[in-house]
């Protein structure tokens, strides 16, 4: 599904014009992205959590030449973890 369809299923949902669920999908998402670069959670309760997890500093093979060792450095990554409704609905 891309963002375009989803606009659409959100539209034909709640009974917004494609315009409006594209203005509220998109202050959503800023939302979401403002809060994870503060190093806040968002979390919706059933559905699922969104949260920063810092990756540290290893060393990995380059693929072109695999003798090759590479340091990939540290980093902060999004992660979202799936509530139990949601787990429970894609099980279905």
């Amino acid at each position: 599904m891309t963002k375009s369809d989803f606009i659409d299923a959100v539209a034909a949902r709640s009974g917004l014009s494609k315009k409006d669920a594209g203005v509220a999908l998109d202050a959503v998402l800023d939302s979401v992205k403002d809060a994870l670069q503060k190093g806040d959670e968002v979390a919706f309760t059933g559905f699922g959590k969104f949260s920063v997890q810092a990756r540290k500093a290893r060393t990995g093979v380059n693929p072109r030449n695999p003798s090759q060792k590479v340091t990939i450095p540290a980093s902060k990554v999004p992660k979202f973890s799936a509530g139990s409704q949601l787990k429970a609905a894609v099980k279905q």
